[in-house]
């Protein structure tokens, strides 16, 4: 059986997540505070997701120690328990350029990961990297590349007003002389 490709970015409400519309092989966005978590939806109302160590079920701060940490485990865990009071939608966003593998690959693949241990890296091996590699094959995140981008965008910002900053100094100086 194959992944339907869908990409529902319809927004469940806190606590009452519809667990009709999903379907295993989903990806999960959960809304934390200033950042996205991702999961793997594997049916039952369970998903599967990379956390670390010390989060616990309905954590709303997951971020903060998961830049703390160098390590994360594949955990499963009921929805509704990971989601806490968090909004969640289904976003398979890169249906469209990706092909999702076989449903039952993706199931297979993320059931063989829990409980693991992995590698975290925020901007390399974070939850969103994970759930992309289970489902396309190709461990790849928006959230940091919008971020870098957004970094860049900054730095070039900053640069334009320092040379702008020095050139008015400039000007001032020679104006004064």
């Amino acid at each position: 059986m194959d992944v339907k490709k869908k990409t529902n970015h319809r927004f469940s409400e806190p606590n009452l997540p519809n667990l009709a519309d999903l379907e295993p092989g989903d990806l999960i966005e959960i809304f934390r505070f200033g950042y996205q978590h991702w999961a793997i939806y594997v049916g039952n109302g369970y998903i599967i997701h990379l956390a670390p160590p010390t989060e616990f079920a309905g954590a709303g701060c997951a971020s903060l120690m998961s830049t703390l940490t160098d390590k994360a485990l594949v955990k499963k865990e009921l929805l509704v328990a990971v989601v806490g009071k968090n909004r969640y939608r289904v976003n398979n966003k890169h249906d469209t350029k990706l092909p999702p593998l076989p449903t039952t690959k993706i199931i297979r693949r993320a059931e063989e990961m829990v409980g693991r241990e992995l590698q975290y890296k925020v901007t390399s091996e974070n939850c969103e990297h994970f759930v992309n590699e289970l489902r396309y094959g190709v461990a790849k995140s928006d959230q940091v590349r919008d971020a870098l981008v957004g970094v860049g965008i900054a730095g070039l910002g900053l640069a334009a007003l320092g040379i702008i900053s020095a050139a008015v100094v400039k000007k001032k100086k020679q104006q004064n002389q």
